[in-house]
């Protein structure tokens, strides 16, 4: 059977080892960039000028647009030269680069439009000002709550001569489960890929994309703090038990936990810790609850050795915030607990709204809005609003 280029009149057994060829060329002049084949399409990779500025290079793609053929290659080595001397002149600018692949440059044949709306989409959302303030953060956004979303989309409409449209795009949505956070993220991602492309949404889309936060059933499931002490004990290694403890007592997101300053847990600090702006929503501060497990999981030996914490790789020139997480969810499976990181920060949470803690502090200390704090934890401010005013009209009865 015919692959996609050999239909196309396309030889993948000519421009593969004629791309490895060139590219020797390039390594052996000390050129850095490369030439690639994505698919049907060519481009160009290589250490190129962050999206979101730092004085950074890492290896990035910009997509040509061009078909995979002679005609194709030949333009493609005219554009990495171009490109070449742009960097070496420091006159590279994105925005040039971004209308190439997305308007002059040729289409190549048989390719969906979507995958060029795509890449400009994500250059789009890197040059905002706001995520250029937490690159890390926007990084670990872009690859857990829209990149997803915008695969499935692209993945639906693959075969649809149509293209991008109002249609797929709510296909798409009500491919998710209602009321999960997955449908509501989603909504939120393909909203904004809809307004970039100009497309109308249906006007209740908010409304079917709504549901952030916990399911029903995960209400029970929740750990008392009874549970949250004993099953520390399950965990055989020391470093894991501290990760475990610092989650635990203070809430965090699972890589929270390597991007916190710890020091106020010396001796004689006052324990409030500082989430470091690196994390995914930014610097904020947070305090303890209960205040107590800080000495009973012994976070102190988190500032009396610098090894105190898992070998967990936080060099986010090679992860990502969402691998560090990844990783921390994947030892407490490993381990068999019967809860997860996010069960420990949810139950954080709820000891705030049962303290009577306001949702608006509470909401600064998890590093996120009021909106989605209200959202996620409606079933128990609910509960705390009406024991409130359940106890008041009782006090007031008693004293009438």
């Amino acid at each position: 059977m015919a692959t996609g280029l050999e239909a196309k009149g396309l030889d993948p057994a000519w421009i593969d080892p004629e791309l490895r060829r060139q590219n020797a060329l390039l390594a052996a002049s000390g050129v850095s960039l490369r030439l690639e084949r994505r698919g049907q399409r060519l481009g160009l990779r290589g250490p190129l000028p962050c999206r979101r500025g730092g004085g950074t290079f890492p290896v990035q793609r910009i997509s040509l647009g061009l078909a995979a053929s002679e005609e194709g290659l030949g333009q493609a080595r005219r554009e990495l030269r171009r490109l070449q001397q742009q960097l070496q002149q420091q006159r590279f600018h994105w925005r040039e680069w971004g209308a190439v692949s997305a308007k002059s440059a040729p289409a190549a044949v048989g390719t969906p439009p979507s995958e060029d709306v795509l890449e400009r989409f994500e250059a789009s959302f890197f040059s905002d000002p706001r995520r250029r303030r937490n690159p890390a953060g926007s990084r670990s956004t872009w690859l857990g709550a829209y990149l997803p979303y915008f695969r499935r989309l692209l993945a639906a409409g693959a075969s649809r001569p149509q293209g991008l449209n109002a249609e797929l795009f709510l296909e798409v949505l009500d491919s998710y489960p209602p009321g999960s956070r997955s449908r509501q993220q989603g909504g939120t991602a393909l909203a904004a890929l809809a307004r970039e492309l100009g497309i109308t949404l249906p006007a209740d889309w908010a409304e079917r994309a709504g549901g952030y936060g916990l399911h029903q059933a995960q209400f029970r499931h929740l750990p008392t703090d009874g549970e949250v002490q004993a099953l520390v004990e399950s965990i055989p290694s020391p470093r894991w038990r501290l990760a475990y403890g610092l989650m635990a007592t203070y809430g965090l997101r699972n890589h929270e936990v390597f991007f916190t300053d710890l020091s106020a847990l010396a001796p004689g600090g006052d324990r409030v810790l500082r989430v470091l702006p690196t994390s995914k929503t930014g610097e904020h501060q947070v305090w303890p609850f209960q205040p107590e497990w800080v000495d009973q999981f012994e976070l102190v030996r988190l500032v009396e050795s610098s090894a105190a914490l898992p070998p967990v790789c936080t060099d986010l020139r090679r992860t990502t915030l969402q691998q560090v997480g990844r990783r921390v969810a994947e030892q407490f499976r490993r381990y068999g607990l019967p809860i997860t990181p996010y069960d420990l920060r949810h139950a954080w949470a709820v000891r705030t709204i049962h303290i009577g803690l306001p949702d608006t502090v509470a909401a600064r200390m998890m590093g996120h809005s009021v909106a989605i704090h209200t959202r996620t934890y409606h079933h128990w401010i609910t509960r705390r609003d009406q024991q409130q005013a359940v106890d008041a009209a009782l006090a007031r009865r008693q004293a009438a």
